[in-house]
């Protein structure tokens, strides 16, 4: 087993970090079997330290039968031997450390897989047994219990209930291969601690929390059918399901495991809740950080961005909060895609395969994507990226209905495109078996046109997205002086801030040029000539 590394510094430096999202199924194939692993992750550290990232953050790897991407999580102190072993993940850690770049892992505390064994123990031991305890059973309604419990929906399918063979129904709030632990339950609790523990041994720096806001539950009475979503969720704690107060007592006995290190461990909540209620999670006393999908949900456009950056900003300062600017990940369209949406188009129609067709202007897209990105860059707080973006990648929104594996394809009828056009494999290099992902083809399908967007093409290309990102990550690592920013007035649908150090960040938002503030420019998202700023473009410029 490969010696544990960690790396030092102070307790703040996820404050203003860019993390860097790998999706290891689809990040890069070191051995050639389609599916990438942790050899390809290691790889590519030179290529992420050339990008200039501060962290990546890793989507889960532990053995699963991939019913939700590997967020069906059969062991949580193992790896999925198609993706690793555990002496890998030390080399991948030491690797990164030595490259003095952080790695955060995906935790998944709401639910199991339905293969992991704690359930399948609760199904061989039957209703009323400790181990039926650690998880959510309860008895059918009806003359026999042939009726579920309750009318509650899913995250994936009608019904949040599935029936076992004695009789039982137990809860899932999203596939049935997932069933939800009961954390009501100390052996629950305790063996999370566990799990802690056991990564922060091994070197990892922090974790992402999935589905954070919903682990603790009030399950009397049962309720009923729900409908998913922040504008459904009540502002009190008083929500049966979700972002109840009780969740901030397990995560402040986290919290305590992450202060034992040097630097403190650090926790993001993936946590779907009213503007109000995101102080509880970024308390010293809990996970210390929210992701801001905010900014992502925004239409674009001066006015309501401003508003999303005023309202986040005015948190961070009353919580003591840093923002997780962030555009994309694994669960949505890309946002090089989603930009280039005719204008209006609702949020609930990105994924309507049958009720959307779009007419997409991806040229606008990609300019809309570079200048948003680069004024998230230069606000105070982090930045979330997700792999591939760098690259400027549209969502393959064509993959074959047989090539399918989103579980949100099946459970919803094949109505809703699935969340597998953002997880295609990356393009590496212009040809070649999977475009340089791997030696033997991929887990899903990739464009003919991907070749265009790879690193190969676009490593040293002064045009390319690549080159952009690079340039704007060492210039915001040289620039970057702390929380300060004021608005400087500027024209009709722009919007100009002053970090305070002689750094100013201006983003046209509308089609016509303006005239450039003065300044010296040190970089533009598009090309900035004459001193005007085009349309659709961002420029950095040093007064």
């Amino acid at each position: 087993m490969a010696q544990h590394t960690f790396l030092a510094g102070s307790d703040d430096w996820w404050r203003t970090a860019v993390v860097y999202q790998v999706y290891p199924r689809s990040f890069k194939d070191g051995n050639g079997d389609g599916i990438g692993d942790f050899s390809g992750i290691i790889g590519k550290a030179d290529y992420l330290k050339s990008l200039g990232v501060d962290a990546i953050w890793m989507s889960p790897f532990y053995p699963s039968e991939l019913a939700d991407g590997g967020y069906d999580v059969a062991d949580y102190r193992d790896i999925d031997p198609r993706i690793g072993s555990l002496d890998q993940f030390d080399e991948l850690i030491n690797e990164y450390h030595s490259r003095g770049i952080r790695v955060i892992v995906d935790i998944v505390p709401n639910h199991s897989s339905d293969q992991h064994p704690w359930f399948q123990e609760a199904l061989e031991a039957g209703p009323g047994s400790a181990a039926r305890e650690r998880y959510i059973f309860r008895e059918g309604r009806g003359e026999n219990g042939e009726l579920p419990p309750s009318d509650l929906t899913s995250h994936f399918s009608p019904l949040a209930w599935t029936r076992v063979p004695d009789g039982q129904w137990y809860l899932h709030l999203f596939a049935k291969e997932q069933p939800d632990f009961n954390w009501d339950n100390p052996e629950v609790r305790e063996d999370f601690k566990k799990t802690i523990r056991f990564w922060c041994e091994r070197g990892v720096d922090g974790f992402r929390v999935d589905v954070a806001h919903a682990l603790a539950k009030d399950l009397n009475p049962l309720p009923s059918h729900k409908h998913f979503g922040i504008d459904a969720i009540p502002d009190d704690g008083s929500d049966a399901l979700f972002d109840r107060d009780e969740v901030h007592e397990i995560y402040a006995e986290w919290r305590k495991i992450f202060n034992e290190y040097s630097p403190a461990r650090i926790a993001v909540a993936e946590a779907w809740v009213p503007h109000v209620r995101k102080f509880g999670y970024v308390s010293k006393t809990s996970l210390g950080q929210i992701f801001n999908f905010d900014i992502a949900l925004a239409q674009w456009g001066a006015d309501t961005y401003k508003k999303v950056i005023d309202d986040n900003i005015a948190f961070d300062k009353e919580s003591g909060n840093s923002s997780t600017w962030v555009f994309s990940n694994h669960d949505v369209i890309r946002h090089a895609t989603r930009f280039a949406f005719p204008p209006g188009t609702d949020d609930n129609e990105w994924y309507g395969k049958n009720r959307f067709d779009p007419q997409l202007d991806l040229e606008l897209g990609l300019n809309r994507a570079k200048a948003g990105t680069m004024l998230i860059l230069g606000l105070p707080g982090s930045t979330y990226i997700y792999q591939g973006e760098e690259l400027g990648l549209p969502e393959v929104l064509d993959i074959p209905d047989e090539d399918m594996q989103d579980p949100a394809w099946e459970r919803y009828n094949h109505e809703m495109k699935s969340r597998d056009g953002c997880r295609v494999p990356l393009p590496w290099t212009r040809g070649g078996s999977s475009f340089g992902f791997g030696s033997n083809g991929s887990h899903l399908p990739q464009p003919s046109w991907f070749g265009d967007y790879s690193v190969e093409a676009e490593d040293g290309d002064p045009e390319s997205t690549l080159t952009m990102y690079r340039a704007a990550l060492a210039l915001r690592r040289e620039l970057n002086s702390g929380d300060s920013m004021k608005w400087v007035d500027s024209p009709a649908n722009t919007l100009h801030v002053d970090r305070g150090n002689g750094w100013h960040i201006v983003t046209n938002f509308g089609q016509e040029p303006i005239a450039m503030p003065a300044g010296e420019l040190v970089l533009c998202s598009a090309e900035c000539d004459g001193g005007m700023l085009p349309g659709n473009a961002t420029a950095w410029l040093k007064a």
